[in-house]
């Protein structure tokens, strides 16, 4: 009887676990379903930037100490400090007038290494490890907007970006592309943080890898001018199917990592005015100070969507605009 007892229950546990496993199979499915399939991205860029060489004038001579950059020290000409002194003073004058002498003489000997000193005076951490700036934008559009994913698909295969003056140039190609689309703008949001060098390339990394995961496949890649395009025709049988109808509930949603030294600061996004100041800033970004930058954008095979309900999902922090 314990026998026939223990059997009973153990059919029944098995029962239950094919029951659970196929109630997490669905769900799993469920969550998948919510997520794009498809994205395309491009960029590109380093961390990496040679150590600041000394100017001429922050060069030692010989004769006198570093910094000043005049034969024989003191203030140039070959007037030394012994040879003024008595001279700025007729000959003579009082230690009260020798102080006030030193104490001027400290302080244009201070204006001098700041005005001899090519950076305009920074210190040693800001030469070596420099402040940067690492800044999201997103932006949801209406699904209408189909030009704008044929023009980031010509931007992506056209960029050049194995260089800082190609990644500029893509950006600010990819800002205007935007900008000339503002009546599908619906979401937005911003993400700014202000750090250093040495440590940019791992919150950089961080942002990009979690914004590339929420693609089940990126089907349009070109970093470092490696050209990607997958080939598409598991979609197309869904192509006739899923454009019957583009309704205003079906959206694309553009993503912009930008690292770049120096302050940036993006606003916070409330309206469409903060979206186009935003844009404008990513946009003047220039080659010299631009280190790194990711576009990705979902969908961008034909006939993929993404909906409300996966706009929520996958993209919480978009507020309405």
């Amino acid at each position: 009887m314990n026998k026939t007892r223990f059997s009973t229950l153990k059919s029944f546990a098995r029962t239950c676990a094919a029951l659970l496993l196929v109630v997490a199979l669905v769900f799993s499915q469920a969550g998948s379903a919510l997520a794009a399939k498809t994205g395309g991205g491009f960029g590109g860029g380093s961390f990496s930037r040679p150590m600041p060489r000394m100017s001429p004038r922050m060069a030692p001579r010989s004769g006198g100490p570093a910094g000043y950059g005049y034969p024989g020290g003191g203030f140039g000409g070959g007037f030394g400090f012994p040879f003024m002194l008595p001279f700025f003073f007729g000959g003579g004058g009082s230690l009260f007038s020798i102080l006030i002498f030193i104490a001027i003489a400290n302080f244009l000997i201070s204006a001098f290494r700041k005005a001899s000193n090519g950076e305009g005076g920074m210190s040693e951490q800001d030469l070596t490890n420099p402040p940067t700036s690492i800044n999201t934008l997103q932006i949801g559009l209406l699904s209408q907007a189909r030009s704008l994913q044929s023009d980031l698909d010509r931007i992506a295969l056209s960029a050049n970006t194995s260089s800082s003056a190609g990644l500029a140039e893509a950006l600010q190609e990819t800002t205007l592309a935007l900008l000339r689309h503002p009546e599908y703008w619906v979401y937005g949001s911003s993400e700014g943080q202000q750090t250093r060098l040495l440590s940019a390339e791992t919150e950089f990394n961080r942002r990009t890898l979690s914004e590339r995961g929420k693609f089940q496949e990126e089907t349009l890649s070109n970093y470092g001018s490696l050209r990607q395009k997958a080939a598409t025709a598991t979609l197309a049988a869904n192509n006739a199917e899923s454009q019957l109808a583009q309704a205003p509930g079906e959206y694309i949603v553009v993503t912009l990592i930008v690292a770049a030294q120096g302050k940036l600061n993006l606003p916070q996004i409330q309206s469409a005015e903060d979206v186009q100041r935003s844009l404008g800033q990513l946009g003047a970004v220039g080659a010299e100070n631009l280190l790194a930058m990711r576009v990705l954008w979902t969908p961008q095979a034909d006939g993929d969507t993404l909906s409300a309900d996966d706009v929520v999902e996958a993209y919480p922090n978009l507020r309405r605009l």
